[in-house]
């Protein structure tokens, strides 16, 4: 086999997030992508809180806080009217905000960040073809100048989109739909009365315009439009945003210097299974689904996060293919409920009837004011309420613990490990489990278990409850909690996942 452990075809967003958990484990990874460079379109522009999170365990969050600005709130909006508004400083989180930032300088930053681990995406390099034989994957990948090139690799990742040459090689089938209305995108700049730090959505009789702030002043304007204007291919019209702008926004508004104008059809399509043998899919290579809420990019990056700590652990030696396969159990979920609501989203923002747009209007007015609808729709958007409630990878018993369930996400928090003050998520970082015990010393971890799990204390306080012990992944989502005197049947749940468990 070659020096590398795990191949990346894809270097998007998500091929690269996938590529920088798994080098910062000590992972010998290739990045491949046919293109010949990265992006330069916004296309993804927003960062929700749980994905912040998991690149604060990665320690390197701030770059993107640098290079993006913070969305303060979500406001609904219909005949002048504000419906619902919503602040993300309801977040729960370190990062309690939408922190909007184009997908090219996302991945600009991502670059720099793999470059200063020493993993460069080989561009203009393409995944031909590839087989699994059950011990290694070997893949054809064609370079420049025709060069072809034979690797041997214990994994492949597809990070290579709705089109992915992964998915086809495995036989993964890609089930769904294509909704009816067509859509026009336009990223540009705007005179009148907009807000530098909201997320407005309009409804209106002739269809919903969202606007969002971008760095620089700039602006994302998206409508929906007929079906066959959204597949119309001759290029969108400044004159027409203007048109939608005019005709659907809060008047005043003037539209001009597009950096990018674009039209659009809503495909909703996932795969069942998001592993096959030592072959995974990740991203929109396994789901794809409408932009409402703006979770396609995010739950790309958290499939990987999921399958990185895992893969990491299964090529050092530490663990099995049961492990391996929690991956598709758990983000194969989900993939189905981030689905759903944004379906569900799309289709509320988008009905035609004037009666149930009346109804609508009513509903939500009538609840909008209430504090636990808003905190839903932003945990919502945030991606703080996905969880792994029935993962195989969850101590079997019942937690112990009434303010925090298993499979939940767990907040970050300042603990002491191996005599220092420091932070769980910095502590994350090891990719270790982490056995917090709250309010007393710390619980001894048993030698056979050192690889995997670090012991940590805190103070009591928030989901935290005195006296009980909580076994946290390295993706920071809760395995379990117990007293003291439960404690090693919650570790020996992690047995059968090792490679001196059952799950070898």
């Amino acid at each position: 086999m070659d020096a590398t452990q795990v191949l990346i075809a894809g270097a998007g967003p998500v091929g690269m997030t996938l590529a920088l958990a798994l080098s910062r484990q000590g992972v010998k990874v290739r990045i491949v992508d046919k293109s010949s460079s990265r992006t330069d379109k916004s296309k993804a522009l927003v960062m929700w809180p749980r994905t912040l999170e998991l690149f604060d365990i990665e320690g390197c969050v701030k770059s993107f806080l640098d290079a993006g600005m913070q969305g303060r709130r979500v406001r609904i909006v219909s005949d002048g009217k504000t419906l619902l508004q919503a602040n993300f400083d309801l977040a729960k989180s370190s990062f309690p905000y939408a922190l909007m930032i184009p997908q090219s300088e996302t991945e600009r930053v991502l670059e720099d960040q793999l470059a200063s681990r020493g993993v460069h995406v080989e561009r203009n390099t393409e995944l031909q073809s590839f087989v699994d034989d059950g011990d290694a994957v070997t893949a054809r990948l064609l370079g420049q100048g025709g060069n072809v090139e034979e690797v041997h690799v214990a994994y492949l990742a597809g990070c290579d989109g709705a089109h992915s040459v992964v998915r086809k090689g495995i036989g993964a089938e890609f089930t769904g739909s294509s909704e009816p209305s067509g859509w026009i995108l336009a990223d540009l700049m705007l005179d009148g009365d907009v807000a530098p730090d909201e997320i407005v959505i309009i409804w209106t009789r002739h269809g919903v315009l969202a606007i969002f702030p971008i760095v620089g002043g700039r602006y994302r304007v998206i409508a929906d439009v007929p079906a066959d204007e959204g597949d119309a291919l001759e290029p969108l019209a400044l004159d027409r945003v203007q048109k939608v702008l005019e005709e659907r926004g809060p008047g005043g508004l003037r539209a001009h210097d597009p950096f990018w104008l674009s039209r659009f059809r809503i495909n909703e399509r996932k795969v069942h299974d998001y592993t096959k043998g030592r072959c995974f899919l990740v991203g929109d290579a396994a789901h794809i689904h409408s932009p409402a809420g703006g979770q396609g990019m995010n739950t790309g990056m958290q499939d990987a996060f999921n399958l990185a700590w895992k893969l990491a652990l299964a090529v050092n030696g530490q663990a099995g293919s049961k492990l391996l396969a929690t991956y598709s159990q758990e983000r194969s979920a989900i993939g189905d409920q981030v689905l759903r609501n944004a379906s569900v989203l799309t289709h509320v923002a988008t009905v035609g009837n004037p009666f149930l747009q009346k109804l609508r209007n009513v509903a939500v007015g009538a609840l909008g004011d209430l504090s636990i609808v808003q905190q839903r729709l932003v945990d919502q958007l945030a991606e703080l309420d996905l969880s792994y409630h029935h993962s195989d990878l969850g101590a079997p018993h019942n937690s112990v613990a009434h303010r925090l369930p298993k499979g939940n996400r767990v907040p970050d928090v300042g603990v002491t490990s191996q005599g220092a003050a420091t932070r769980l998520y910095a502590v994350l970082r090891s990719g270790r489990f982490v056995l917090l015990t709250i309010g007393t010393e710390a619980t001894e971890v048993p030698v056979a278990l050192h690889e995997w799990v670090i012991a940590a204390t805190a103070a009591p306080g928030g989901v935290f409850e005195e006296g009980l012990v909580y076994l946290i992944r390295p993706d920071s989502y809760l395995v379990g909690s117990a007293t003291v005197a439960g404690v090693p049947d919650l570790l020996a749940s992690l047995q059968p996942f090792t490679t001196s468990g059952r799950g070898t």
